[in-house]
């Protein structure tokens, strides 16, 4: 049964493999199966399928917006992650992990479009830290905050013409790329409805 998050003002739905998506005392955990994951590697062919990790999505309402969560990911190999993750179409898709990458835990994004591009950002110290998903007109950013309070921008970009960024679904993902499956947990969760007046400053 899909979990329902009061957090949110939107309803959420299963895509992907099987993620066992359980929601209990505000904190949403999900799992990835074997060798899960969702990417598309820059130097394949560009109509090669798409691997795929659980998701769990919903439509975002209109208008700017953030996407909050704290995740706690019980790393056991390379690339395992919790994300945030956004999707506009089939192979236009975004991720915010934190991710042992491939020995540490790291700060991660991911923009596809056709093909997946993959950079590192920063290293975490522990299995936790906030992420924050946003949309500023039709533009995304990523931030991430060891605390919820200060936060550290990662990257702006476009994803999608305007109709298909205005049409964005937003949620949670888990992946286990190269290892036996992985459990990521999210709390803390939270929606505001406002964008972000300046993506640099902390706030």
């Amino acid at each position: 049964m899909t979990p329902i998050l009061p957090e949110l003002p939107f309803e959420l739905q299963s895509f992907g493999p099987e993620g066992q998506w359980s929601y209990e005392g505000g904190v949403l955990t999900g799992r990835a199966g074997v060798r899960q994951d969702r990417f598309v590697p820059p130097g394949g062919d560009a109509l090669d399928p798409a691997s795929d990790a659980p998701r769990l999505l919903g439509v975002a309402p209109d208008g700017d917006f953030q996407l909050i969560a704290r995740v706690n990911v019980g790393f056991a190999a390379a690339f395992d992650a919790g994300v945030l993750y956004l999707h506009v179409g089939e192979r236009e898709w975004a991720k915010l992990c934190l991710e042992l990458s491939p020995a540490d835990p790291t700060i991660c994004t991911v923009v596809t479009r056709g093909r997946s591009d993959d950079a590192n950002a920063f290293v975490v110290d522990g299995e936790s830290c906030w992420l924050r998903l946003s949309r500023n007109g039709s533009a995304f950013a990523f931030h991430a905050s060891a605390d919820g309070e200060k936060w550290t921008f990662v990257r702006v970009f476009a994803l999608g013409d305007a109709d298909g960024a205005a049409a964005a679904s937003i949620g949670f993902l888990v992946q286990s790329p190269t290892g036996e499956g992985c459990e990521a947990s999210f709390d803390r969760i939270a929606f505001r409805p406002t964008g972000l007046e300046d993506l640099r400053d902390g706030s």
